[in-house]
Formats: C-alpha cells, sequence, structure tokens
C-alpha cells in the first residue's frame, strides 16, 4: 500500500472543510511552489500527503487537540518505513508538526516552508471564502453575527462564522508567508477575498 492510499484511508468521515480534497490541492500547490522555491521535492511530496492526518482528530475533540503535532506522532510509524535518509524523514515530521497558523512551532527547513505556505494558501482566495462558510456550516453556525466582534466569539461555537475566520486568521495570511512564490501568490488571492468580504458586509447591512 503506497503512502497516498495510507493517508487517504485517514480521512474516512474527515469533515469536508479538511478533507482529502484540501490534502489533494495543498499537494498541487507544493509542486508549483516546491520547485521555485529549490525545495526537496520526495519530502515535501510525503509531507504534503500526510500534513492533515491529525485534522479528524482536531475536529471530534472541537479543538483541544493540535492536528499538527498529533498528525505528525502519527506519521512516524509511516515515514520510518520510507527509503529516505535520516535527515529526509525527520525533516518530513517538522514539515508536518509546523505547518498550522495557530501552531507552537516554527517552519525551519525550505520545505517546512513550502508546505506552510500552500496549506495556507489554500486557506484564502475564492477557494479560502468558499471553505470558511463550508466550515461554518459543519459546526452549525450563523451566516453572521455582528453583534459579537470576531475576536471575542468561541470557536466550534454558533458564532464561528465565515467572517469570524476571515477576521481572526484569514486577513492575516498573506502577511505571513515564507516563500517568494508563495508572497506573490498570496498577494493576488488576498485582494479577492478582502473585497468579497467588504461587499459581504455591505449586503448584509442592505446598502448594496
Amino acid at each position: 500500500m503506497d503512502i497516498r492510499t495510507i493517508a487517504r484511508n485517514m480521512f474516512t468521515g474527515a469533515r469536508a472543510s479538511h478533507d482529502w480534497d484540501h490534502t489533494l490541492r495543498v499537494l498541487r500547490l507544493c509542486e508549483h511552489i516546491g520547485p521555485a522555491e529549490r525545495a526537496d521535492m520526495d519530502v515535501l511530496r510525503v509531507a504534503a500527503v500526510l500534513h492533515d492526518i491529525g485534522r479528524p482528530h482536531q475536529d471530534a475533540s472541537r479543538g483541544s487537540v493540535c492536528h499538527a503535532a498529533h498528525g505528525s506522532v502519527m506519521a512516524e510509524p509511516i515515514v520510518a518505513t520510507l527509503v529516505f535518509s535520516p535527515g529526509q524523514k525527520d525533516n518530513i515530521l517538522h514539515c508536518i508538526r509546523t505547518h498550522r497558523f495557530r501552531g507552537l512551532h516554527v517552519p525551519e527547513t525550505l520545505e517546512a516552508k513550502v508546505l506552510f505556505d500552500a496549506d495556507k494558501l489554500d486557506a484564502i482566495g475564492a477557494i479560502g471564502i468558499a471553505r470558511a462558510y463550508l466550515f461554518a456550516g459543519e459546526i452549525g453556525a450563523r451566516l453572521h453575527s455582528p453583534d459579537i466582534p470576531a475576536e471575542k466569539s468561541v470557536p466550534y461555537s454558533i458564532d464561528d462564522t465565515g467572517f469570524r475566520e476571515y477576521r481572526v486568521k484569514l486577513c492575516k495570511i498573506k502577511d505571513r508567508m515564507m516563500t517568494s512564490e508563495g508572497k506573490r501568490m498570496a498577494g493576488e488571492r488576498h485582494r479577492f477575498m478582502t473585497a468579497f468580504f467588504n461587499r459581504f458586509l455591505q449586503e448584509y447591512q442592505g446598502e448594496m
């Protein structure tokens, strides 16, 4: 059984906002950014395929489990079977452990930085907007909670809306990108996303 099959089987029952399709999009972004940054693509492809295998555990715990840290532990026995150097294996686990925007660990290798950027690109732009509202629907959130400041609303609650995700995370991603190509791509996606949410608020208030 290959790495992709092993990883895909770990997404059985996963929420659509962080499912196998998300992993494949991140993989494609890594395959675009990686060569431009001269990354080790053997390491990067495996890390991309495995990066979110801990996500179902975070969702099941309603956010108390860090999917990046947990995923790196889950990936250890899988990575151990690969015919890679010890350094490459350590790098794969580092990539997984450090890819989370809200995580406690910082990407230090080039491959980890590429994975971080690829994962964040899938959280902004048109696809990011769609995923934000998909996640909000999955947890039963409202369309918008205008009476509660986004920064004070509770994750995984009725007020964990698509706009909240934009305010507490998505609008900040552009400035956290780590690679030249990632920064370039994030700029365009950020502009589109900002225009959308500005119009969303205007339409919500009946101004347009």
